[in-house]
């Protein structure tokens, strides 16, 4: 049997990977650099391959994944959890097919990570992508105050840089001086940015595409869902979104992403104008989502269709599209609390309100599994260490 290789476990995505595959009898093997990480306490887990930290050097980190690579009778598949192991697939393509079994069409996901080549991607196939101006542009400042205005945001090419340095995904900025001081942190920090106009719209106008793309070109399976809250606010990542049919989605998304040659599974984000209904391509996820669970629970299970399609065991009877409401949300319980409340504290939302479109769903969750509570448990022991630490630092 081919082993199944989720690449980083630290998170609930890695986690969500790890389950969907090994509830197939999938052969999955856990690698990261930390053991003592809550994805890594799962049952569900066969082996685990500690290697270097990519972020500390990347070099060896390949070299110790090939050399599990070459000790193996039949390869591997690789499912990268996070964006910098899709970069990383993508920066040694060439030496690691050697080896191991890549849903991913070579070097196309990175293009896709990057926002400003995204941009020009999208615009080449008529797609809509809200307006936007780079970063280094020498009129920066007149060309924001005619062409967008303000309020507006301060967008990084590289999502994963920005957000480990300024803990957010974007510079909110409501005047000149507070786009000037946004340049000037990222200036400081050799942050390729460009700044765009903001879509009006709450978030629940935040759409995603979810699918995945074969081998032959062609899909085989999608969902589309909405999102109703995210952490932080009004920019941030899914902390509780439904799944909801949208027929309009589909009709962008499906010839855009087979034309461009895309292939495995990932997901986009739009933005609906609140007021013209138009929709705008935010961002691409060239990796499973971070509410894979929601897409298992409705009946997709992405993962284990990528596994099977690249080990020559998908056939059109397997092709699903998820075209109904089925009245499933995915939930990630701790930073939705946080949502809530602070949608409430900013008069946003009412606390009535989040509460009824919680439970008036069946919930997707992020961590929790019945058949699987060791991660749970793990996972709220560490919460609550780092909430007594930090109220043993206040005193």
């Amino acid at each position: 049997m081919n082993k199944a290789i989720v690449l980083g476990c630290n998170y609930y995505i890695g986690l969500s990977i790890i389950r969907c595959l090994a509830k197939e009898g999938v052969h999955v093997v856990a690698l990261d650099y930390d053991f003592n990480t809550y994805g890594a306490k799962s049952k569900y887990i066969n082996e685990f391959l500690k290697v270097t930290n990519l972020n500390e050097n990347a070099q060896i980190m390949i070299e110790e994944l090939i050399a599990y690579g070459k000790q193996q009778t039949q390869k591997p598949v690789l499912f990268p959890s996070h964006d910098k192991y899709v970069e990383l697939i993508d920066q040694y393509y060439d030496e690691l097919s050697e080896y191991f079994l890549i849903s991913q069409a070579r070097k196309l996901n990175s293009r896709l990570l990057d926002k400003w080549s995204l941009h020009d991607i999208a615009l080449e196939n008529n797609v809509k992508v809200p307006y936007t101006i780079h970063g280094l542009d020498d009129n920066l400042i007149q060309k924001v105050e005619k062409e967008i205005g303000f309020p507006c945001i301060i967008k990084p090419l590289d999502t994963v840089v920005f957000t480990k340095i300024f803990r957010n995904k974007v510079f909110i900025c409501e005047d000149v001086q507070q786009l000037q001081d946004g340049i000037s942190k990222v200036k400081a920090h050799n942050i390729d940015v460009f700044v765009q106009e903001i879509v009006p719209g709450f978030d629940d106008c935040m759409l995603t595409y979810d699918f995945h793309i074969g081998r032959s070109g062609k899909t085989t399976h999608y969902m589309t869902a909405q999102k109703q809250r995210q952490w932080p606010i009004n920019f941030g990542a899914s902390v509780f979104t439904m799944q909801k049919y949208n027929e309009k989605l589909v009709a962008i998304s499906k010839n855009f992403l087979e034309n461009i040659g895309y292939r495995g599974f990932g997901e986009i984000e739009f933005k609906k104008h609140e007021k013209t209904g138009e929709i705008y391509l935010i961002e691409i996820n060239a990796r499973t989502t971070n509410f894979n669970n929601l897409i298992y629970k409705v009946g997709i299970n992405m993962p284990y269709i990528a596994y099977l399609d690249l080990t020559n065991q998908l056939s059109e009877k397997d092709y699903k599209f998820i075209d109904y409401d089925t009245n499933y949300a995915f939930i990630y319980g701790y930073e939705d609390f946080l949502a809530i409340l602070k949608y409430w504290k900013t008069k946003q939302v009412s606390l009535l309100k989040s509460l009824k479109i919680t439970f008036s769903k069946k919930w997707a969750p992020a961590i929790f599994a019945i058949d699987d509570l060791k991660p749970w448990f793990y996972f709220n022991m560490q919460l609550f260490s780092k909430l007594i630490n930090k109220i043993l630092r206040k005193k």
